[in-house]
């Protein structure tokens, strides 16, 4: 059986990760493709219940090394649970967020080294990358808008930290797509969801051509 491939959709608040991985799911289901869509911190029952921690508003949150911890055992979880079994069946995972957010988060804005961040990913899920990632790029104003109209109730503990801390986030993934541009594509967050969609179709397509 040929294995799965995995793509993970990557960049900053408001960028719009989770349409566009409904979106490409859609597409590639429409030919014939069985897909899974997840997400980061997330996907399995214990992966869900350190999103909860690491998101949640009550106590007086975690630290940065605190943070990539959690990050790395709900991924690690996630990994052995969903993402692996899925490939190996020959499933496509799409995947909102993966490691690339830990080394942009945790790592660039955060403080930590990436090798640290990359440490805890080799020990938590054997070092396993996505076959592609797509950073979606957005530039700041049309990311205000988005989260102004997205977060009525309120932001989460990390989507609600201040701008500097969003835009250490946001020139981290812009270092680690420069240093690995065989892995990413770079997609234009800034149209609507239509044309950011059709960019993303067109990195992808490639991938479908392939056997």
């Amino acid at each position: 059986m040929t294995r799965g491939r995995f793509i993970a959709l990557e960049g900053g608040e408001g960028a719009g990760k989770s349409t566009q991985a409904r979106l490409l799911a859609d597409a590639i289901g429409a030919r014939g493709i069985a897909c899974t869509v997840t997400r980061e911190p997330g996907g399995t029952p214990g992966a869900e219940a350190i999103r909860a921690l690491l998101l949640g508003l009550e106590g007086e949150g975690w630290h940065p090394r605190a943070e990539a911890l959690l990050f790395a055992a709900a991924r690690s979880d996630h990994v052995e649970r969903l993402i692996r079994p899925a490939l190996e069946t020959g499933k496509w995972v799409i995947c909102d967020r993966f490691v690339d957010s830990s080394r942009a988060y945790q790592g660039g804005a955060g403080g930590l080294s990436d090798a640290d961040v990359l440490d805890l990913h080799r020990i938590g899920s054997s070092g396993l990358l996505p076959d592609l990632t797509l950073l979606i790029e957005i530039d700041p104003d049309t990311a205000a808008k988005r989260l102004a109209a997205r977060d009525v109730a309120g932001a989460d503990r990390i989507g609600g930290r201040d701008a500097a801390y969003h835009a250490a986030v946001s020139a981290a993934f812009s270092r680690i797509a420069d240093a690995e541009p065989h892995r990413f594509a770079r997609i234009d967050g800034n149209g609507d969801a239509a044309a950011v969609h059709g960019a993303i179709t067109n990195a992808v397509m490639p991938m479908l051509s392939r056997p």
